[in-house]
């Protein structure tokens, strides 16, 4: 798995990504669970994980791509660059995956929520939505 080292000032970092998204409406390939996700990621260690994918208009045209590549979904996707552990023991900034209206989505913990994109901003879900986790 490819190495994302979080930054000196991770936190910061997040906190400021979280607040530039708070009243983000959610868009297909700008906004979606997806962008959101890695954009978290890229906050916290300055790499983003889907560098190579972006560019899609609808979110079927990014699935698309990524069952031509070899992956289930995006969250088979997020499953070959992290590590799974389980919901309880993950942490700030750790990937979770949720059930979204549409099925399921990637989210970013956030103390004591898991945050998604949202037709109005950022959604709160409980940490205890989270049916899967990701050590970022």
């Amino acid at each position: 798995m490819p190495a994302f080292d979080r930054l000196p000032d991770w936190q910061a970092r997040l906190a400021a990504y979280f607040a530039s998204h708070q009243r983000a409406p959610f868009a297909d390939g700008r906004n979606d669970c997806a962008t959101f996700a890695a954009g978290a990621v890229e906050a916290m260690t300055g790499t983003d994980p889907m560098r190579a994918w972006r560019g899609y208009d609808l979110i079927a045209d990014g699935l698309r791509d990524l069952r031509a590549a070899g992956f289930k979904d995006h969250i088979a996707f997020a499953a070959s660059l992290f590590d799974e552990i389980h919901p309880a023991h993950a942490h700030v900034g750790d990937l979770a995956v949720i059930r979204g209206d549409e099925g399921l989505a990637l989210a970013v913990f956030a103390r004591e929520f898991v945050l998604h994109p949202g037709p109005r901003g950022l959604l709160r879900f409980p940490r205890l939505a989270a049916r899967r986790a990701f050590r970022v």
